[in-house]
This record gives structure tokens, C-alpha cells and sequence, in this order.
């Protein structure tokens, strides 16, 4: 490696994992109420781990929801369905303790005026974006997350690589030049849980001509990049049959790097999966990013940190930071002015501007929050009285470019 050059590396995992098990179940259980009450309020945890689900946390909401139901379903969807897996969405057990939400926090969030609601929590939240990818990503994020969701592609096709199950994990190690130009990819980690019997030889040579290969086409920079001489290590232990929340205990909340920024930029320590909106630390979150990738878009910096911190039941936030890195067309300074003038960061504002009362979240809680495809789907949920009905939903709306020319005139460029 040439003097002055570095080492940057990201992770990812696939829906499989057991923490991502978890946050599924969460957001499944949250979009499940949102999709009747959109002013619903839920902060719902789920732990999994051998034959075992446990969820618990707090409600207000006007319906029901069967939520053994939602989970089973949810473990059903993620590939889950072996008895051999020692986890399995029919047989493994439920427990649910779901609780109303504590009046003392209600009573600050829950004004008169929607607009005028106070912040769920107190804390503060990042949102980063850079040009290193066209999806305003870092690059050995965005890579480490197409390796993974990939992989669980092939593994759902049931074509190739039938040995797969579901938990896998991957790490991408990319070499950067002193201008932080990416110039060559160092190491690739790809570990994937798969059926007794399958040797460690033959999943590497699956990896290197049939999971790199398919990743190379979805991209023409990773096509680039994965011409070059790189280090390829699979399932480095040799062995990867007993996974998912039989190998290890699931969490929420527990892979906050992988679901934001993959360690660039800054993280503010709260999770995401289970909270609706009210929580800032969710809402927040994505309209940091919301900010900083239609500002990089606008031509105002070539990568941008914003800090946004509230204080729990007031709704105006209690500072706003940026950093641009030095590479900023004006003062980081001058540029947080600007976004206060643009960008209304209230609670209230940032649930409808960003319309995140949707049963919108399921989708978000694998292969990471941001840097996802902006798009309009129909999903389906089961009411109370077990009737399905089904709901046109907006992803990923903070990952709209929609206020790029707002801000080109305020900077004038």
C-alpha cells in the first residue's frame, strides 16, 4: 500500500442474521399497527434465540393486531422454515408482553396541533452523505450490503447454491488515496451458514464464480473493482452449519453501524427498528440524511455530517450541527444556517413532510436504512377480525432528491 494511503472497512448482514430477525419482527409488528391507526404509538424490542421469540415494549393504539401472527410470518418470510434450523416459524414459541405506553412521556409527545408535537425522547441523531456512490453511500457499505442481500436472492431462488441458509454476514475492506479516493478493493469477508456436509473449498469457489460474479453486474464500479487482486476469505472458521438465533441471540437495535453509515460519518447511539416516528431518534435520523443527501446532490459539499439533537417533549430541536470535511462550497457554519431556513426539523413537520406515519418500516429493517431505492408498493396486513386488506405504502422517502433546486437558489448556484 502506497504512503499516505489507507484502509477503510464496512460490514453487513443478511436478513438471517439473528439481530435482523429481530428488528423485523419489530418493524413488522410497528407497520402492522400503523396500517390501521397511523397514530399509533409503539416502541416494541424482540429477542430471539433457540426456538424462542420474546417481544415486549409499549403500545397506544385504537386496534388489534395478532402479533404471533405478524412474527411467524415475518420468520417465514426470512427462510426460517426447518425444523433442523432449531428455529422455525411454526413451531418456535411466543411470547408477548406488550404494555400501554407510559402516560408521562404520552403527555409530551401528544399535543393539540400535530405540527406542535414534542420530540419522543431526548438525544441526537446523524444523517451523512457522500459522493463516493451514486446512491450518496460509502462505498464499502454499499458493497458490504449487495454482497448480503445478493446472496439471500440466490439462497431464496433455490438455483444455485442450494446449500445456503439463512444467516450470513459480509466485510468489505477498501484501499483509499490521500484525496479519500477509493483505489482498489484490499479484502472481501463473506461468511454464510449452510447445510452439514458442504465443504469450506467448494462455498469459496461459489462465492468467487457465482455470488462476485452477480454482484459485478449490478454495478459497474464494483465490476471495476473486482477485476483487481483482492484478498477472499470465506467462512474463515471452516465450519458454518449451526446459525441464526440457534448459533446466537438476536436483538434489536443491535446492528445500528450496518443499518446507518458503516462507521463513516457519526452515530448517536439510539436504534431504530420498533419505534414509530414520535421517536426521534428514528424520524431524525432520517431527516439528517434526508438534509445532508439532497444538500451533497445540490453541489454544496462533497460528503456532509448533520447533527440534529432534541430534548424529549419539546419540539424545536436544541442545536443543529454540519461538518463538510473541508470540502464545503461556503462554512459549515453557513451551511447550517441555510438548512434551519430550508428544513423544518420539528417532529411534527418531519412525520408529514416525510409522510413516515406509513406502515413503512418492515422493508428498512435489512440491508440498511439509507441508500435504498425511493419506490411505491401494495402491502398487505390482517385487521383484527382476520380480514386481509391491503395499503399503498411510499419507501424510503427520505432518499427523495425533492429539494435540490430549493437549495441550489439559496446557495446560488
Amino acid at each position: 500500500m502506497k504512503k499516505n494511503h489507507y484502509l477503510f472497512t464496512s460490514e453487513s448482514v443478511s436478513e438471517g442474521h439473528p439481530d435482523k430477525v429481530a428488528d423485523q419482527i419489530s418493524d413488522a409488528i410497528l407497520d402492522n399497527f400503523l396500517a390501521q391507526d397511523s397514530h399509533a404509538h409503539v416502541a416494541c424490542e424482540t429477542m430471539v434465540t433457540t426456538g424462542q421469540v420474546v417481544v415486549a415494549g409499549e403500545v397506544k393504539a385504537r386496534c388489534y393486531v395478532d402479533v404471533p401472527s405478524v412474527i411467524r410470518d415475518t420468520i417465514r418470510r426470512i427462510g426460517y422454515t426447518r425444523s433442523e434450523y432449531k428455529f422455525d416459524a411454526e413451531s418456535c414459541g411466543v411470547l408477548q408482553a406488550l404494555h400501554e405506553q407510559s402516560q408521562d412521556i404520552d403527555r409530551g409527545v401528544s399535543r393539540g396541533a400535530k405540527i406542535s408535537q414534542g420530540a419522543g425522547d431526548q438525544g441526537m441523531m446523524f444523517g451523512y452523505a457522500t459522493m463516493e456512490t451514486e446512491s450518496f453511500m460509502p462505498l464499502t457499505l454499499d458493497m458490504a450490503h449487495t454482497l448480503v442481500y445478493t446472496l439471500a436472492r440466490i439462497r431464496k431462488e433455490g438455483k444455485q447454491m442450494t446449500y445456503l441458509r439463512p444467516d450470513a454476514k459480509s466485510q468489505v475492506t477498501i484501499e483509499y488515496d490521500e484525496q479519500n479516493r477509493p483505489v482498489r478493493i484490499d479484502t472481501i469477508v463473506v461468511s454464510t451458514q449452510h447445510d452439514e456436509g458442504v465443504s469450506q473449498s467448494r462455498i469459496a469457489d461459489d462465492i468467487r464464480h457465482i455470488l462476485l460474479p452477480e454482484v459485478a453486474r449490478r454495478d459497474m464500479r464494483y465490476a471495476e473493482l473486482l477485476k483487481g487482486d483482492f484478498r477472499l476469505l470465506v467462512n474463515p472458521t471452516g465450519k458454518f452449519v449451526t446459525g441464526g438465533p440457534h448459533g446466537d441471540t438476536g436483538l434489536t437495535g443491535r446492528k445500528i453501524i450496518v443499518d446507518t453509515y458503516g462507521g463513516r460519518g457519526a452515530h448517536g447511539g439510539g436504534a431504530f427498528s420498533g419505534k414509530d416516528p414520535s421517536k426521534v431518534d428514528r424520524s431524525a435520523a432520517y431527516a439528517a440524511r434526508w438534509i445532508a443527501k439532497n444538500m451533497v446532490a445540490a453541489g454544496v459539499a462533497k460528503q456532509m455530517l448533520v447533527q440534529v439533537s432534541y430534548a424529549i417533549g419539546v419540539a424545536r430541536p436544541v442545536s443543529l450541527n454540519v461538518q463538510t470535511f473541508g470540502t464545503g462550497i461556503v462554512s459549515d457554519n453557513e451551511i447550517a444556517q441555510k438548512i434551519n431556513q430550508l428544513f423544518d426539523l420539528r417532529p411534527g413537520a418531519i412525520e408529514r413532510d416525510l409522510k413516515l406515519r406509513q406502515p413503512m418500516y418492515e422493508e428498512t429493517a435489512s440491508y440498511g436504512h439509507f441508500g435504498r431505492k425511493n419506490e411505491c408498493v401494495r402491502k398487505s396486513f390482517i385487521n383484527g377480525s382476520g380480514r386481509v386488506f391491503e395499503k399503498d405504502v411510499e419507501l424510503f422517502t427520505w432518499e427523495k432528491l425533492d429539494r435540490v433546486d430549493a437549495i441550489k437558489k439559496a446557495f446560488n448556484l
